[in-house]
């Protein structure tokens, strides 16, 4: 029937007047590629079966997965069932399938070419097909989800869907591009669309709100207990399970992520077996509460990995639409009044390392010149002086025509308090006052986001390449709903942005990624705070792990229970005799070794 009705949309003469897709001809001398010879990444021992109990600190605002307030960390675990056409493998970093079978490459530069794995199906039961994604172009350009950015990146950055038969696509891209970032541009994020679900009209934020939107992954939704818990089941019959780089992945039956607020309260739950897994990176968890009974008597083992992957960008974004923060020297003198070094060798134990940029871990795309400017009070002084703040109060905070030199900082992890309150305490030395908005995570994001913060005391994920465009071009500042979080609208970092993401060439791409990340330093609205190389974690002794346990891209995988555009996760199982095992020797006194686990297979020196 979906094929019938394909046959008729490509006759028809709309079809050649879209503006998101077109019915075209495959070219006759294409030359299609596939990648079935990369090792796998999961274990064959693992398990199918069990439930993993989790948490999350706030409950999602929507489960909409784009328009208003959407853009929050749940959607990582949305978009993650979203199966990708192409991945990139975790340790080769090369082209793997995944929705897509094979690809291809357009003499133009602009083109990438996708055959739809036959027996690729939605939630549904319905064929996934070609007009899925020239729906997904249409609706991401759509006044209708009230998302102005992916409006702006999808009317800029694509061209047209080319359709030549319902297993077979084109995106093209308005600009040209080098194979990678045809895949990292076009295909990753870029997710087919369901017609039968989606009504683009004025209601369609409403509508879809808190409705279960079909998907290709490996999980779907099953129940919704607001401000609660939210439970998935994995799919029994789905479509990729068996496939070479899923199989053996994705193995628990059931996942329960349950509302905790407070990271100490869910400790406590983990504690009790009522969680299977709790981060422990926090130098606190790690060293002080990690300890005890069920971590000596083997109950809970620890793992301490280290990763190779693109670091997050933790940091503080002065608002600069603020007024304070308009006079760079300001600026600059916040910069030399947080005492970062503070924060990283007490509360954090020395086991967190000082981020230097906005973008490390490109390789040469990283500009290694630049470094974090330090605590320094003689040089904040100099700068605040300069801008008018030369002049104290009777208790130490500067003054300037009747205002103190004061700004808010919003965050959104009562884990963090130890850190800005150092921060807050430093800051009085060089006659600053910063106070301090903690929200629940949900909200401290949502503030960001519509830009009512001073200033930000924020984090992003490590991506496969920076997103300057998205956190400081200006065509994303002084307006919500973005990620530029500083409000940078600088013409000179906007035309290198541009440039850097139309360029072709690799090294001319990372002449001018260096050369925005000088910029973005020059402008110092961005206070760069810390970075780990690794992750930490405990977990009950069922839950099992490949070895190594992650890849050489792994993100904490308690944290991130699935993971949006990843091809390591899911590598955990559940090992339901050693956790009747475990709960029995519980009972009758018995021990096992304790395990603590410190695995450097992708360390980097």
């Amino acid at each position: 029937m979906r094929t019938l009705m394909l046959a008729l949309l490509l006759a028809s003469p709309a079809a050649a007047q879209s503006p998101h897709w077109e019915k075209a001809t495959l070219p006759a001398d294409i030359k299609w590629q596939t990648n079935d010879t990369d090792a796998v990444f999961a274990d064959p021992k693992a398990k199918k079966g069990g439930t993993l109990n989790t948490f999350e600190v706030s409950f999602p605002l929507t489960l909409r997965t784009i328009g208003p307030d959407s853009n929050g960390s749940f959607r990582t675990y949305l978009n993650a069932n979203h199966t990708e056409l192409t991945y990139f493998h975790p340790n080769t970093r090369r082209v793997i399938p995944g929705l897509a079978t094979h690809w291809a490459y357009g003499a133009d530069q602009k083109t990438i070419y996708f055959k739809i794995h036959p027996k690729a199906v939605w939630s549904d039961g319905q064929p996934v097909v070609s007009m899925d994604y020239a729906f997904g172009l249409e609706m991401m350009r759509s006044k209708a989800i009230v998302a102005p950015w992916y409006n702006e990146h999808y009317e800029k950055k694509f061209d047209k869907i080319l359709v030549f038969d319902d297993k077979t696509f084109a995106i093209r891209s308005r600009d040209r591009h080098n194979h990678f970032d045809l895949h990292y541009v076009l295909a990753e994020g870029f997710h087919p669309r369901s017609s039968r679900f989606h009504k683009l009209d004025e209601n369609w934020v409403r509508d879809v709100n808190w409705k279960i939107e079909p998907n290709t992954g490996p999980y779907q939704i099953s129940r919704l207990d607001k401000g609660k818990e939210i439970v998935f089941e994995r799919k029994k019959d789905w479509w990729a399970a068996d496939l070479k780089y899923f199989k053996n992945r994705y193995n628990v039956d059931r996942i329960v992520a349950t509302v905790i607020r407070d990271q100490n309260i869910a400790f406590e739950h983990f504690k009790k077996g009522q969680l299977d897994g709790f981060t422990l990176t926090i130098p606190q968890y790690w060293h002080d509460k990690a300890k005890g009974d069920i971590f000596d008597k083997g109950y809970v083992h620890k793992l301490w990995f280290y990763e190779g992957r693109p670091k997050p960008e933790f940091g503080m974004w002065m608002n600069m639409d603020v007024p304070l923060f308009k006079d760079r020297d300001v600026r600059l003198g916040f910069q030399h009044a947080m005492n970062v070094e503070k924060v990283l060798s007490t509360v954090l134990r020395g086991d967190y390392e000082r981020l230097n940029s906005s973008s490390e871990g490109y390789g040469k795309g990283t500009n290694r010149d630049i470094k974090a400017r330090p605590f320094d009070l003689k040089k904040a002084d100099e700068h605040l002086t300069k801008a008018g703040w030369g002049k104290r109060g009777p208790d130490g905070i500067r003054v300037k025509d009747g205002r103190r030199l004061s700004a808010r900082v919003t965050y959104g992890n009562a884990s963090h308090n130890e850190r800005v309150v150092v921060l807050k305490e430093e800051a009085k030395k060089a006659g600053i006052e910063l106070t301090l908005q903690l929200l629940d995570s949900a909200a401290s994001f949502k503030t960001m986001l519509e830009k009512n913060h001073e200033i930000a005391y924020s984090g992003w994920g490590a991506q496969q390449q920076p997103e300057y465009w998205g956190q400081y071009h200006g065509v994303n500042a002084h307006k919500p709903q973005t990620n530029n979080f500083s409000n940078t609208d600088d013409p000179e970092l906007n035309k290198d942005i541009d440039a850097w993401r139309a360029e072709f060439d690799e090294d001319k791409k990372n002449e001018l990624a260096r050369r925005i990340q000088k910029r973005i330093w020059d402008i110092a609205a961005f206070i760069p705070t810390y970075k780990t190389p690794y992750w930490r974690i405990g977990y009950w002794r069922w839950v099992k792990w490949p070895t190594p346990p992650g890849t050489r891209t792994s993100d904490d995988p308690i944290a991130y229970f699935l993971k949006e555009s990843s091809a390591w996760d899911g590598l955990y199982w559940i090992d339901e005799d050693a956790k009747k095992e475990t709960l029995a020797a519980m009972k009758s006194g018995k021990t096992f070794p304790a395990v603590t686990v410190v695995d450097k297979t992708y360390r980097e020196n």
